[in-house]
């Protein structure tokens, strides 16, 4: 199909004739030789390039725009065609003029004049363009050639918008109207409205007409107030300027190009085409601005070549008939976002952002590096207050004779108690709480972590610490080592698994109940640990706290004496120490309590009150009305006086032991409770006499082996203390007074 040059737009029929006012759609395009400073408004019209006011402010002469004072109201005339540019509208970025075109009617019909467009680059857009017919049996056409005829009006259909109604002349329009699409093959003059039917000639004058006229004028204006039109003297309709340049044609079958690859152009060649070019900075506006390759599409939407670079498709929303799509400009090659300067603000914005991540992560570590200063520096606090300058002397002291007593670091001990969870806790006491935790080698400990601290007692503590250390007795709770760069000091001792003698005595399980055998086994066991402690090793060391919460059962049920935090050790020439009262009622000697003056004599009467607890199965403190019973001691002495002990005994010891056996038993638990503590016997005297028990029920055979491992039990181990140190463990460093009320002072584990 060709296409001819553009000459100029003529109406033909009745027409007023106004001055049409022109609206022109904003088509940004930049250029180097852009004025800048020339007029930008006329009124209240924004002027933009390439239309401008004044010489050397417009492209060229198509585009100059006059401002007109002559009417007291500034005016933009667009000097070639001599419309009136009233505004500047967008359809979706598409480069269009909207042209005003004046109302028609029947009274008129031969004052009909054109809009001459020749030479200019402007022409009516068929693509958003609407006819609009008003009044009764209208009949429009196009036609391509300058002599119309009425025959030609009547013949060519193709072109045709007709309107044919019975107008009322009561109604308040005294009109109707019909809203018509522009012909396709029509380009360059749109032909007015021909009456072929007249019912009435009662007909309002001005009623009839017909125009070429925007739709968005006809949606906002029109059909909000219909009978207003015919005073209406502008009405716009909408120009697109560009220019021809080849030919373009339609193969919708083939898939083909539409426009030749030489082609440049920027207006519609059809119903079916629009075909625009990308622009070039360089060469801006050269013929009318196309350069470049075309972007064409059909109505059948077909895209005829792909968007040059920079450029993306777009489908207008105000042209829904043809459902095209388009090419727009993504971002001019000047502005903000053009390609060297999104270049340059991703460098800013990743070095920015580089640097605010080293900042974050160098103020991070900055951070990390204070606080373990800071926790070195408290470690090293406390491990100086807690004397452990002091102890790395004497460990290194005893270089090569003896094990050495472990220092365990905090995280060390925080790792193996999970952060001493809740969950871990064995038991708690007076003078501390028992964790029970794993270490790195798979070893489970208990580690006990001590409430208060008296710091005027450091060496003592220190002292006891290497004494305790260095026990290595089967019966005794071996203490592995201990960290002293914590608040309070944290020790770390062997674990044993099945719980305190207090639980089976006093919560018996029919499952695993303690018989007379194990009671008898378990008194010999605590008895040699205390003579060991006594006697056998350099420098006697006093528990002060012999209770049966304070026996432990290992795995296979074997006693261990716990819990030396209220332990001070002897010089050799001493035979008692005057100190704060420490210990647990029920247990507790009352000739020290009197007179503060704890002997080895203190531990054989705590020891006789655990015997009592063994055969009769009472609590140290009972609950009774009468007050001479409330002390386990007094109720077992005064039944041995009365000779009735065989009704205060357990069931299962009258059950299992044999008669001279418990009677023998009793007998050493009543001499280990004489309220003089001269006449007591020493803890060796007890080991004897209940070996002797196991003897003469024949067992001798084990009860010699029992002995020897006591008497030889120093044969492994040397000692070096300072013989003339009398502190203690935590009998004044962590708690020197400890005084338990409770009738049942002991929790599980309790050490």
């Amino acid at each position: 199909m060709g296409v001819s040059q553009p000459a100029f737009v003529h109406l033909w029929g009745p027409l007023v004739a106004v001055h049409p006012m022109i609206i022109l759609l904003p088509w940004t395009v930049e250029s180097a030789s852009e004025p800048l400073s020339c007029p930008d408004r006329c009124g209240n019209v924004l002027i933009e390039y390439p239309f401008g006011i004044g010489a050397g402010c417009y492209f060229d002469e198509s585009f100059e725009v006059v401002c007109d004072n002559s009417s007291g109201s500034p005016k933009a005339i667009l000097q070639k065609i001599g419309q009136e540019i009233s505004s500047y509208t967008s359809y979706s970025g598409s480069p269009n003029i909207a042209v005003n075109i004046s109302v028609t009617s029947l009274s008129s019909i031969n004052n009909a004049k054109g809009i001459n467009l020749t030479g200019t680059p402007f022409s009516f857009s068929q693509r958003i363009n609407k006819f609009l017919a008003i009044g009764c049996d209208n009949y429009a056409n196009n036609q391509q050639n300058d002599s119309i005829s009425s025959n030609s009006i009547l013949t060519d259909a193709g072109g045709e918008c007709i309107s044919i109604c019975t107008c009322n002349p009561s109604e308040s329009s005294g009109c109707c109207d019909m809203v018509c699409n522009i012909p396709q093959n029509s380009s360059t003059k749109v032909l007015d409205a021909n009456t072929s039917y007249v019912y009435s000639q009662s007909i309002p004058q001005g009623c009839t007409s017909l125009s070429l006229v925007d739709p968005d004028w006809i949606f906002s204006n029109y059909l909000k107030t219909p009978s207003g039109l015919k005073d209406k003297k502008k009405i716009p309709a909408v120009l697109e300027w560009g220019k021809y340049k080849g030919v373009c044609y339609e193969d919708y079958n083939s898939h083909t190009k539409v426009c030749n690859k030489d082609d440049r152009c920027l207006i519609q060649l059809s119903s079916g085409h629009f075909c625009r070019c990308d622009y070039s900075r360089n060469s801006v506006y050269q013929d009318y601005f196309c350069e470049g390759d075309l972007i064409c599409n059909t109505t059948s939407g077909h895209n005829c070549s792909k968007c040059p670079d920079g450029y993306n498709y777009y489908r207008p929303a105000y042209y829904r008939p043809l459902q095209e799509r388009r090419c727009s400009p993504k971002r001019s090659r000047d502005s903000f976002f053009s390609k060297k300067t999104r270049v340059k603000y991703v460098v800013i914005g990743c070095t920015s952002g580089g640097l605010g991540m080293f900042l974050l992560i160098g103020a991070w570590w900055l951070f990390k590096f204070v606080k373990r200063r800071r926790e070195i520096k408290l470690k090293r606090k406390f491990f100086k207050r807690n004397g452990g300058l002091l102890l790395q002397q004497e460990l290194a002291s005893t270089e090569g004779t003896i094990e050495k007593t472990k220092l365990f670091t905090s995280k060390e001990l925080e790792r193996a108690t999970d952060n001493f969870n809740l969950n871990r806790i064995l038991g708690q006491g007076g003078q501390g709480t028992v964790y029970k935790g794993m270490l790195p080698d798979g070893k489970i400990v208990a580690v006990k972590k001590s409430k208060v601290i008296d710091e005027s007692k450091v060496e003592e503590f220190i002292n006891e610490m290497v004494i305790l250390s260095q026990i290595n007795h089967r019966n005794v709770v071996k203490l592995l080592g201990c960290c002293l760069e914590t608040e309070v000091p944290l020790l770390v001792y062997e674990f044993i698994p099945n719980g305190t003698l207090f639980q089976y005595i006093h919560d018996q399980n029919e499952d695993f109940p303690i018989t007379w055998e194990m009671r008898l086994r378990i008194a010999i066991e605590v008895s040699g640990a205390l003579s060991y402690l006594h006697s056998a090793a350099s420098i006697p060391i006093y528990h002060r706290d012999i209770k049966s919460t304070n026996i432990l059962l290992d795995d296979k049920y074997r006693a261990k004496v716990s819990d030396f935090g209220a332990s001070r050790s002897m010089a050799v020439d001493q035979t008692h120490m005057t100190t704060q009262v420490h210990g647990t009622f029920g247990y507790l000697d009352p000739e020290y309590f009197r007179s503060s003056q704890f002997t080895d004599k203190s531990d054989v009467y705590s020891f006789g009150v655990v015997l009592a607890e063994l055969l009769t199965g009472e609590k140290p403190i009972r609950f009774t009305t009468l007050e001479e019973d409330k002390s386990l001691a007094a109720y077992f002495l005064f039944a041995m006086k009365e000779e009735r002990l065989f009704e205060i005994l357990d069931a299962r010891v009258m059950k299992e032991g044999g008669g001279d056996e418990i009677i023998i038993f009793a007998k050493v638990a009543k001499r280990c409770l004489n309220l003089n503590g001269k006449k007591r016997p020493t803890m060796r005297e007890v080991t004897s006499e209940l070996a002797g028990i196991k003897a003469w029920n024949g067992a001798s055979n084990v009860i010699e082996e029992d002995l020897e491992e006591i008497d030889c039990a120093l044969g492994d181990i040397y000692i070096v203390a300072n013989s003339e140190t009398d502190g203690s463990i935590n009998g004044s460093f962590l708690d020197d007074v400890t005084i338990s009320m409770d009738a049942n002072p002991v929790i599980k584990s309790n050490w």
